[in-house]
């Protein structure tokens, strides 16, 4: 690692009661930490229970302090993972209620995928996303992972079997999220982004 490592956001965007997004979610943010070009920050929608109906706010307001601390992390952060789910060939609508409140937060930045769903692993919301994330000014790189029937892939603890193919999946997604975060991130530091 030649120079300061990027932060990477990795983002559980389904808040469903049983979801299973913490276990790819840990799964790649393990493989972050150990990639050697990241400090992460796993963001858990649930968690943060963002408000779906925020509207608009003027700047300064914190009617919610919720939506002021996911934008400080959101704007932290050098690139993203956004772990999801398919929901009736979709995201989640948590999901796009936190793309859609942000604005600067996510311009000239990369996203990656971590989907998950039956037989074509979540696929389908991944291709919604590729269309909306443009749209923030946001970058999204080719290659994603996707877990094809993923409730066979885990262990008895639940855990996500350890597999030479998803580790190397793993790696070039976080190379390919490195070179976008860090080519952005020096483009960012020498001009300001303007939309």
């Amino acid at each position: 690692m030649s120079e300061k490592p990027l932060k990477l956001a990795v983002i559980i965007g389904s808040t469903r009661k049983g979801r299973f997004g913490p276990v790819p979610a840990n799964w790649i943010a393990e493989r972050a930490r150990a990639h050697g070009d990241y400090e992460v920050d796993v963001i858990d929608l649930m968690e943060l229970r963002l408000p779906v109906d925020i509207g608009h706010h003027e700047e300064g307001e914190d009617d919610y302090p919720v939506v002021v601390e996911l934008g400080r992390r959101l704007a932290a952060a050098d690139a993203f993972v956004v772990v999801t789910p398919e929901y009736n060939h979709s995201y989640p609508a948590p999901l796009k209620a936190a793309i859609d409140y942000y604005n600067d937060e996510w311009n000239a930045k990369p996203v990656g995928f971590v989907s998950y769903g039956g037989m074509v692993g979540g696929q389908r919301a991944v291709e919604h996303l590729r269309q909306v994330f443009p749209e923030v000014h946001a970058v999204t790189v080719r290659d994603t992972i996707a877990l094809v029937n993923y409730w066979g892939l885990c262990d008895e603890s639940g855990a996500l079997r350890e597999s030479v193919e998803a580790d190397a999946a793993a790696k070039k997604l976080l190379d390919q999220l490195a070179w976008w975060g860090r080519s952005l991130r020096d483009a960012r530091n020498r001009t300001p982004y303007r939309r």
